[in-house]
């Protein structure tokens, strides 16, 4: 009889941690006084042509158009996907985030045996954002220098294009936003 309520009483225990897991979870866990959030269109203020660039590289910057479009609807997409704010109209948000991307920048990581060809690449996208509470001028908090990056090879078996690291640059921004975002309370 004993062995019989042992070996039920071990079934439950599995059963129940089986049901549970450890407790990870891919959202955020939000318990600030805010609930709704409006994304206002980012500005583009990503300077093309530097007049004190020092080389030609520099001078002339890479870019992708509507890249500032892209990073709003990712950093909204993942707003939903995470459930801790709902992505609202203007006028119905508690809070509104406005942004500005200030800078995208390619640099080179690593180098072949030559020391010339390029290897690795690292793009990164500076935003300057801004929180607001609805009706007020006084932000919540500010970031000047806001970065999501992401690195990528231009070949061997690891190679990527500059766009797919791009979009894995705007994806890590967009976390970043949140996670910003949720660690103020």
């Amino acid at each position: 009889m004993k062995k019989r309520n042992l070996f039920s009483l071990s079934a439950f225990c599995f059963l129940l941690s089986a049901l549970f897991g450890c407790g990870y979870t891919s959202r955020t866990i939000y318990r600030g006084p805010y609930k709704t959030i409006f994304v206002e269109p980012f500005a583009n203020k990503v300077d093309l042509l530097s007049e004190d660039a020092t080389g030609l590289g520099q001078r002339f910057r890479t870019y992708h158009p509507l890249l500032e479009s892209d990073i709003r609807a990712a950093v909204i997409n993942r707003f939903m996907y995470d459930g801790g704010f709902r992505v609202a109209k203007k006028d119905e948000a508690d809070i509104v985030l406005k942004g500005e991307l200030i800078n995208y920048q390619r640099d080179a990581l690593r180098y072949e045996n030559n020391q010339e060809d390029v290897a690795e690449y690292r793009v990164s996208l500076i935003m300057r954002l801004v929180l607001l509470k609805k009706g007020e001028e006084t932000p919540l908090w500010e970031e000047a220098n806001f970065v999501g990056d992401a690195t990528y090879f231009i070949s061997g078996t690891q190679a990527k294009t500059e766009k797919a690291a791009l979009d894995l640059a705007i994806a890590d921004l967009a976390r970043r936003v949140l996670e910003r975002l949720v660690e103020n309370w």
